[in-house]
């Protein structure tokens, strides 16, 4: 396995390339008024979303960094307890954790020495699967903001 193209590959979706959308695409310019809006039907507001994914994301990025990281307790701990930001400046403030925790994740792939190593403190898993597992999960969860967004107008 050439470990450059699968990190080179690894650092193209962590970046929202192909047909992801990046935070910057979906959280840039979402009116104030929807951030807290939830769609008939539909069970989350791009705020919860947000929220939702910028804890799940900086828990996988300390899980790999810190072999004595303790998560949130599942599944309270990754939601946040009001569908609307607390203020408008919330939303930014979470808007730039996510970017700088998701480059933090990016910066872990391009400087392991290797990706298939265990994570010290974890039970088997590598630097690979968590950073997949973030690729994944962001694309999800930004791809359901997308639907909000279009629902509502926004």
């Amino acid at each position: 396995m050439d470990d450059n193209a699968v990190r080179e590959h690894l650092l193209y979706l962590l970046g929202g390339g192909g047909a992801h959308a990046s935070v910057e695409e979906v959280m840039t310019d979402l009116p104030i008024g929807l951030r807290g809006e939830k769609p008939p039907g539909l069970s989350h507001t791009p705020w919860r979303l947000l929220e939702h994914t910028r804890i799940a994301q900086w828990d996988i990025l300390e899980f790999c960094r810190n072999p004595d990281h303790v998560s949130p307790e599942f599944p309270k701990g990754y939601w946040p307890c009001n569908d609307a930001p607390p203020d408008d400046d919330a939303w930014e403030r979470s808007v730039a954790a996510f970017r700088a925790d998701l480059e933090a994740v990016r910066e872990l792939v391009a400087e392991a020495p290797d990706l298939l190593a265990p994570i010290p403190g974890g039970d088997g898993q590598t630097l690979l699967r968590e950073a997949l597992l973030v690729a994944d999960h962001n694309a999800y969860h930004l791809g359901q903001v997308v639907l909000i967004r279009r629902l509502l107008g926004g």
